[in-house]
């Protein structure tokens, strides 16, 4: 089936390269990458992903006070909205 996917010129270009290398076509490189993202997404078990999202009022603290420390040290450019 047709489908139609904007990417950026570097990533495009990148892909270009891996597929040359490869030997086969861009559309074929990219139908692998997205069968092994959806196959390692796949080995997450629900439970442990369940596990991931129990957060307590202590780790929730020490979360927010280290993206606070991670954003007030940044130099290079304006922090990123989360």
């Amino acid at each position: 089936m047709p489908t139609t996917v904007h990417l950026p010129k570097p990533l495009l270009a990148a892909a270009d390269r891996r597929a040359k290398t490869l030997r086969i076509s861009r559309n074929r490189l990219i139908v692998q990458a997205l069968e092994r993202e959806l196959v390692s997404a796949a080995d997450w078990s629900p439970t442990f992903l369940d596990r991931l999202r129990v957060v307590d009022s202590d780790t929730t603290r020490d979360v927010d006070a280290l993206l606070e420390a991670v954003t007030e040290a940044r130099r290079s450019k304006a922090p990123s909205r989360l």
